[in-house]
């Protein structure tokens, strides 16, 4: 009796605690093939906020993918999108550079990637269309920082050691509300860089937060980047502080954004 009652509230618990679904879904853009990855989880019902991830600039890999598992058990479905396409994958930072130049020069084409992929995002079932928001890494904070620019229809953006920078002109007006956090020991964002943001964000009405971790180096929040810093003579460092703190303040900046 005991044995059949324990299997049983097995059994309910793998019902109730469903794994985490994900699904590559394959679309065109500007020209190119490309290839995104869905995650959400089945045990919730009903329609909840979706989550577009926009990778470094190595291309959309394995790590832009957890960050969509990730997102999903928050509840939420995320989208890893795919910037680059047509399979376009680094593992020289010369390649990184490339492929991410092609897409930062043509700003119309840049824009036109992102939206397809929350275009994609939109079409799914579960997902309220309503509360969408996006996050990115590296080059894919820079990426999320200029469509909240553009006036993308978004809840909120969230930049974790992204490129600060305007892609063209500065923006005049930022309804988007905006999350920023970058590693104060990072040399590829300058203290000058640093202040236009700031200076540029205040000037268009931005409603934005600034987090400057002390002492912490560029792709702060990937495992792999203290290996991939050391091969490539590169100044990349994990830092799991900083990593659980951005996650944590990304969370209560997508609760705030979502309900507002």
């Amino acid at each position: 009796m005991k044995g059949q009652l324990l299997l049983l509230g097995l059994l309910a618990c793998g019902t109730v605690h469903a794994e985490i679904q994900t699904r590559q879904i394959s679309y065109q853009a500007d020209g190119a093939t490309m290839s995104g990855y869905l995650a959400w989880d089945d045990a919730l019902e009903g329609k909840r906020p979706g989550v577009l991830v926009v990778h470094e600039w190595w291309g959309h890999n394995d790590y832009a993918q957890r960050r969509a598992r990730d997102l999903a058990k928050l509840g939420y479905v995320g989208f890893a999108l795919d910037m680059y396409g047509d399979g376009k994958l680094a593992e020289h930072p010369d390649d990184a550079g490339k492929f991410m130049q092609a897409v930062v020069s043509n700003f119309d084409g840049m824009k036109a990637r992102f939206e397809a992929a929350q275009q994609q995002l939109l079409k799914q079932d579960s997902v309220d269309p309503d509360r969408v928001a996006a996050i990115g890494y590296c080059f894919g904070g820079g990426v999320v920082l200029n469509m909240a620019r553009a006036g993308a229809p978004l809840k909120g953006v969230v930049s974790f050691h992204g490129s600060l920078g305007p892609v063209g002109g500065p923006a005049e007006s930022v309804k988007v509300p905006i999350l920023a956090m970058n590693g104060a020991a990072d040399p590829f964002v300058k203290p000058e860089a640093i202040e236009a943001f700031r200076k540029e964000m205040d000037a268009a009405g931005a409603d934005y937060t600034f987090v400057n971790f002390p002492d912490v180096m560029h792709s702060f929040t990937n495992p792999g980047a203290t290996a991939v810093g050391e091969k490539f003579g590169l100044p990349l460092k994990y830092d799991a502080d900083a990593d659980a703190a951005s996650w944590k303040a990304m969370q209560e900046f997508l609760d705030r954004v979502f309900t507002d």
